[in-house]
């Protein structure tokens, strides 16, 4: 379809085979008054579930009000300083008959995979979280640093297995902040040494660092961080109205968790306790907008109530969507624009939608339409599925 832009400012594709899709979601609980964080409640005061593996996952608990920033979860402090090649794990990169190892491979974002187009020289492959150079390493020359949680929360998920995920083993921590439950996952570990279900306090060890999953070697190994909103409590419903394949990670397969920059978070906080994940989010340049048949209320919003921009208590025909590049959503509204299924109503032009979208739209300049796997994806941001 044809879309017409206007004046909001601008900012990997879904897989076919969901075992090899880095799953990723977290249940701990974070706090700052400062930042609007809080802790959790005891181990023993937290309800638990079951997730469809039998994994223990700890349910929402009441918070306990605390003074306290985020942390870096490695001994790693790098990043504070600006020596950026030294915090943030190189990529081996073949380019137009070039070999490089650019450590902007492991930040945040469209950051992999470059390709010369009509836009000029950009990256295609989307990084969903931060990877973070060990200090340690031991007479074999493997990585021994220690993993720390970044803020006191409850262990939501563990992924024990190396061969469940390219993530390798990895551990998911939930923090109930003022901008509602955000996730943190911790991967390609050597070990976890959190259990489901159990609370932690900021610094405490939750695993060490390794190089499990796929891609990764010794030399390479690294702390994968993700900083995430869960997208829906019914993920299981949607994946398997979509795929065949076995989803072995319930709610915490990494397409339902909707990563942002937590390298970008950490250091805006320090020049500002008081700054959210909201605002930081809804910092975020708009890429695209879609609008839906509003069937109710979003449960998203529910989940993140800041999303809501407008009057949202008189019914209308549809929701606009507002969301990254990546498809992080970042506001939604109601709309008086009436239409019976999903349509693109802004993009930022580009020679080729797919290479900014993760393949989540197609076409170019003005016209744009969600391909398959973004018909997919807005199906599990609206929850009409």
């Amino acid at each position: 379809m044809l879309v017409t832009p206007h004046s909001h400012s601008p900012q990997q594709q879904l897989a076919t085979s969901m075992p090899t899709i880095p799953a990723r979601r977290t249940t701990a609980i974070i706090t700052a008054t400062i930042l609007g964080l809080a802790a959790p409640l005891s181990a023993q005061s937290q309800p638990q579930s079951n997730d469809v593996n039998g994994a223990t996952t700890a349910e929402s608990a009441t918070p306990i009000t605390q003074i306290r920033t985020l942390t870096l979860p490695t001994e790693n402090k790098y990043l504070e300083t600006g020596q950026n090649d030294l915090f943030y794990t190189y990529v081996d990169r073949h380019f137009e008959g070039k070999s490089s190892r650019p450590w902007t491979g492991g930040t945040y974002g469209f950051v992999r995979n470059p390709k010369r187009t009509e836009d000029g020289l950009i990256y295609t492959r989307f990084h969903e979280g931060i990877d973070i150079n060990p200090l340690q390493r031991d007479n074999k020359g493997e990585p021994t640093d220690p993993i720390k949680a970044v803020a006191d929360g409850v262990v939501a998920y563990t992924n024990p297995k190396t061969a469940h995920s390219t993530y390798g083993k990895y551990t998911v921590l939930e923090h109930s902040w003022k901008s509602g439950p955000i996730y943190t996952l911790y991967a390609h570990l050597a070990e976890t040494s959190a259990p489901p279900g159990e609370a932690v306090t900021q610094g405490q060890q939750i695993g060490i660092l390794g190089h499990t999953g796929v891609g990764l070697d010794r030399k390479r190994a690294h702390l994968h961080l993700e900083l995430s909103l869960l997208l829906s409590t019914r993920f299981q419903a949607w994946y398997d109205k979509h795929y065949t394949s076995h989803n072995y990670h319930g709610n915490h397969s990494g397409i339902n968790l909707a990563g942002f920059d937590f390298a970008a978070f950490y250091l805006a906080q320090k020049k500002n306790p008081q700054y959210t994940a909201a605002e930081f989010i809804q910092a975020t340049p708009v890429h695209y907008k879609v609008t839906t048949p509003r069937k109710g209320d979003l449960e998203i919003a529910s989940r993140y109530p800041w999303l809501i921009k407008g009057d949202a208590s008189t019914p209308t025909p549809s929701w606009e969507l507002s969301l990254s590049s990546s498809g992080l959503p970042i506001s939604i509204r109601p709309s008086m624009r009436a239409t019976s299924k999903v349509i693109i109503t802004y993009i930022r032009p580009s020679a080729n939608h797919g290479d900014h979208t993760k393949n989540f739209i197609s076409g170019k300049g003005n016209r744009a339409q969600l391909s398959k796997i973004g018909k997919r994806y807005i199906e599990l941001v609206t929850g009409d599925f």
